[in-house]
């Protein structure tokens, strides 16, 4: 069917409205475009690019459209920042949320550190989009150059001792760290002697170390914190740096601030540079390398490390008293309960960082509700070229 398209949807799908009522999403097209497509439902598959958008640019990877990785490469630059904000602005909108959106922060940097590939009798790479169908890849030219050509030959190696696995791979200053995940029983001695031979930093499998030859650490400001296989880590480290710049600021003036959903510490030990820090977390391992990484350094206000299920038990008002400000990054289903009791407190800076703009906008809405003012919201490309978009939002206290 022809069909032209008139929008970008929130997966970075072009939209085409046909007769009927009917609308399809259509992956790997623009708006203004007119395409040939065969349709699945509410699904279209592009066959035939018959009038292109001047947005319209040549995607750098030849794996473009195949893989299942990237959505957006072939958008330009400025219409590709303004898809980014209008996922935020119009998640804000639903939740009736009237406020100026800042530009949009890249913070790619070089690349992403971290990348999970499948390895599979036909290679190894990523899944084509909507199949679990392999796509044989050579390189990811979105990954960190220490994995772009790395991973997936590393991936081959692996599948040769393991068979049919997914990999964890994750760069780190003292070396790759691989977290492998297989449906089988694998004897782990050629594991380990192949991760000798390939110098991983360390190797595990399906949640067991097989072998370590140097703790897998990134460095947060000053410290060198050792990185728990699994553990939650910004995709790349320009967005670890700018996301934590704009907490810093945002958190503005104090003495005391509470970090929630505080993980490794990613805030938590650079706040600590000039403030006491109450940092709490359900992830035993992240916490434990937050502690063991504290014990390491000196010239820091005191950090106190709590384990606490903020879903299960949110830290209430009475208990937020004294803290100057509350920072929380929740995962992506976001942290309505917390953000409800945030929003009985009488804490002066509240500094919500989020990977989702639906429950940002929910969260958001419980926080103005409770006589807080939204007054700024950053949103932060770290991961390029999909539909995902980190936030930095700064309320406070009316």
């Amino acid at each position: 069917m022809r069909a032209e398209i008139s929008a970008l949807g929130l997966r970075g799908e072009g939209v085409a409205d046909l007769e009927g009522g009917l609308r399809v999403f259509v992956p790997f097209t623009l708006p203004g475009e007119t395409v040939e497509i065969t349709i699945a439902g509410d699904r279209g598959m592009l066959d035939e690019l018959l009038a292109a958008s001047p947005e319209r640019i040549e995607p750098f990877c030849p794996h473009f459209g195949i893989c299942g990785g990237c959505a957006l490469q072939h958008l330009s630059g400025p219409a590709y920042a303004e898809f980014k904000r209008g996922l935020v602005e119009t998640q804000l909108r639903r939740a009736g949320i009237d406020v100026e959106i800042g530009a949009l922060i890249d913070a790619k940097g070089d690349g992403r550190r971290r990348a999970t590939l499948h390895a599979r009798k036909g290679g190894a790479g990523y899944m084509r989009p909507r199949t679990h169908t392999l796509r044989d890849i050579d390189r990811c030219p979105i990954l960190v150059p220490a994995l772009v050509a790395r991973a997936p030959e590393l991936a081959r190696r692996i599948f040769l001792v393991v068979g049919d696995c997914d990999i964890a791979f994750t760069a780190t200053a003292t070396g790759i760290d691989a977290d492998i995940r297989a449906p089988k029983r694998t004897n782990p001695e050629p594991l380990v002697a192949m991760a000798q031979v390939l110098k991983l930093a360390r190797l595990t499998l399906n949640g067991d170390t097989v072998l370590q030859q140097a703790p897998p650490a990134i460095r947060i400001g000053r410290v060198l914190v050792e990185v728990p296989p699994s553990s939650f880590l910004q995709a790349t480290e320009a967005a670890d740096t700018v996301l934590s710049q704009l907490v810093l600021d945002a958190v503005g003036p104090g003495t005391s601030v509470v970090d929630l959903f505080c993980g490794m510490g990613p805030f938590a030990l650079r706040l600590a540079e000039t403030r006491r820090v109450t940092a709490i977390d359900s992830d035993k391992p992240a916490l434990a390398a937050l502690q063991k990484a504290l014990r390491t350094v000196q010239g820091l206000k005191p950090v106190t490390a709590l384990f606490r299920d903020l879903f299960r038990e949110a830290l209430g008002p009475e208990e937020l008293k004294g803290f100057d400000a509350v920072v929380f990054d929740p995962p992506r289903a976001g942290a309505e309960n917390q953000a409800r009791s945030i929003a009985a407190s009488k804490v002066r800076t509240v500094v919500a960082v989020s990977c989702d703009p639906a429950t940002f906008a929910r969260d958001a809405a419980i926080l103005i509700g409770g006589g807080y003012r939204l007054d700024s919201v950053t949103p932060v490309d770290q991961f390029a070229y999909s539909p995902h978009v980190e936030i930095v939002a700064k309320f406070t206290r009316a």
